[in-house]
């Protein structure tokens, strides 16, 4: 017997050891005592007796046999004999010279543990060696043995998983120094943003982070990592070098950003986003709790009476309404077979649109639902505020949604309710728009850091429509419903709040939006109230750094 395959003795039970000088090391511990009355395969004897396919459960001396003759192979680096001994000899192969070539993996020790029925978790001791770099890799993994169907042999079920637990398919480990780099982000000033001084900001950190390190000066250091099909990194397993950090600008305020937080902290739920109207920049995303699901840039919600604001550029637009004509806003409306109403029931006796508008008078907008075509509030969100093109901001965001509706639906849909969804970041772009006259796509990360095509809507605001529409909502502001909120403010001044109803919710989502200058903000406090009590001093706050 040769000095590699030793008998030994462990616990009275006899133990095969493979020695794997300098490669690894894999020892089995139990009996083959077990094999018994799971069905043999019958001897061929001068080949003209059929050879009889083992079926039926594995034994346990079948698992150990097949795991350790398959795990002896992959450490001393056979990985043709390996691969044969899997169900799936050509991945097994590919995944396993990877694992050596790309991994750079140079050596690995296999150390079993116990099985459990035809599972059998192992230990990997890997040692990489990249250029001049050192390194160990340790983890646990684990495989399965199945029966072949055709031949009834014991295999190892081949999946990703066998080499690394994270691997998923299509995804490989890969040691060298393209990976992605660590990135420092810092506001449009250059001012550091940590999410340590802003965890609001945390997740949009390792978000741009990820997208953009390799857009950076930056450098990863040398990384053994999981990749996928496209190369991006996945998850980094082992740094073997240190790296170095790549300076990644954002648009973020962060006076703006400090003033935004503190605006939305203490309230159980409440997100609020700052743009500029004249570049579309984001200059704050806040989020109260600060960790979680970030509803400032993700959130789907109806936006109440805030949605009045398109259907109102759209209703004048189309000449449906002026600010100061005669528009009928009585207590109840009907249309599609369901009957709306205003707020506390109220109406205003021959007045105006801008009356109507300022007091967020529902039926003023839903009397006009039998003039209009199902898809029109539909095409003018698009068309004119940029809702529902695919935004390319430089992180993750819900880019609104107005659906094309019909009946009772559809009116639902001209006062922000029904299956319209914003979240606080399309909503300051709507006010952002009306200010300016001309939707600019929202952007985090500046477009000419990796020249991506931001959305483009297909036309502007007509002159005399954005005139009349930045009228109305000044109205708002100073007289209306967001006057509250909004008082004392100087400069160019525009605002509308809302009020969202949920169906199992005893008050309503608070919503406000506004302009002051080249500053607009939009905010929501779920569950709260009326729009401008709950959010409009939130905005109010943001609005105030414009001063």
């Amino acid at each position: 017997m040769r000095d590699s395959q030793k008998m030994a003795v462990i616990g009275g039970v006899a133990a095969v050891v493979v020695g794997l000088t300098g490669v690894g090391v894999y020892a089995l511990v139990g009996g083959d005592g077990d094999d018994k009355g799971n069905g043999s395969v019958a001897a061929a004897g001068d080949g003209k007796v059929p050879r009889q396919i083992k079926k039926g459960p594995l034994s346990a001396s079948e698992v150990r046999t097949a795991a350790k003759q398959f795990l002896g192979a992959w450490s001393a680096g056979d990985t043709k004999k390996a691969a044969a001994l899997t169900d799936d000899a050509e991945a097994a192969t590919k995944a396993l010279t990877g694992f050596r070539t790309k991994g750079h993996v140079s050596k690995v020790a296999l150390t079993p543990r116990a099985a459990k029925g035809e599972h059998v978790p192992f230990a990997v001791s890997a040692r990489i060696a990249y250029k001049q770099q050192r390194s160990a890799l340790s983890y646990t993994s684990s495989l399965e043995i199945v029966r072949d169907k055709k031949t009834g042999e014991p295999l190892v079920g081949w999946q990703p998983a066998v080499l690394h637990p994270k691997l998923k398919d299509g995804q490989t480990i890969r040691t060298d120094e393209s990976g992605t780099p660590p990135v420092k982000a810092v506001d449009r000033d250059g001012a550091p943003l940590t999410k340590d001084d802003h965890p609001t900001l945390a997740g949009v950190l390792a978000d741009v982070g990820k997208r953009y390190g390799d857009k950076t000066e930056g450098s990863s250091g040398v990384q053994t990592r999981i990749v996928d099909a496209e190369g991006k990194d996945q998850d980094v397993l082992r740094q073997l070098s240190k790296p170095t950090p790549g300076e990644l600008k954002t648009t973020i305020d962060s006076t703006v950003q400090t003033v935004a937080e503190a605006a939305v902290r203490g309230k159980p739920k409440a997100s609020v986003v700052a743009v500029k109207p004249s570049t579309g920049e984001v200059l704050a995303v806040a989020n109260s709790p600060a960790s979680g699901f970030n509803s400032a840039l993700m959130g789907s919600l109806a936006p109440g009476s805030t949605m009045k604001v398109i259907t109102g550029e759209m209703l004048l637009d189309k000449g449906l309404a002026s600010p100061g004509r005669v528009h009928p806003c009585p207590k109840y409306f009907t249309h599609g077979g369901f009957k709306f109403q205003n707020d506390d029931k109220f109406d205003i006796k021959n007045g105006t649109f801008a009356q109507s508008f300022a007091r967020s008078c529902n039926t003023a907008f839903l009397s006009q639902a039998p003039k209009l075509k199902n898809d029109d509030l539909t095409k003018e969100a698009r068309d004119v505020f940029g809702i529902g093109l695919n935004w390319k901001t430089g992180t993750s965001t819900f880019d609104g949604g107005v659906p094309v509706q019909s009946g009772a639906q559809m009116a639902a849909s001209l006062i922000g309710q029904g299956a319209v969804r914003m979240n606080p970041l399309t909503m300051a772009s709507v006010s952002a728009t009306v200010q300016s006259g001309t939707f600019r796509q929202p952007v985090l990360v500046p477009a000419s850091l990796d020249n991506r095509t931001l959305a483009k809507a297909p036309r502007t605001m007509k002159p005399q429509v954005n005139k009349d529409l930045k009228s109305l909502m000044r109205t708002t502001a100073l007289s209306g419903t967001a006057a509250d909120a909004l008082k004392g403010l100087s400069g160019d001044v525009g605002g509308k709040t809302g009020s969202a109803e949920v169906d199992g919710q005893k008050k309503p989502n608070a919503w406000f939006t506004a302009y002051r200058g080249d500053l607009a903000a939009a905010a929501v406090v779920p569950a709260s109230g009326h729009g401008g009590d709950f959010a409009g001093p939130v905005v109010r706050k943001v609005l105030d750094t414009a001063g």
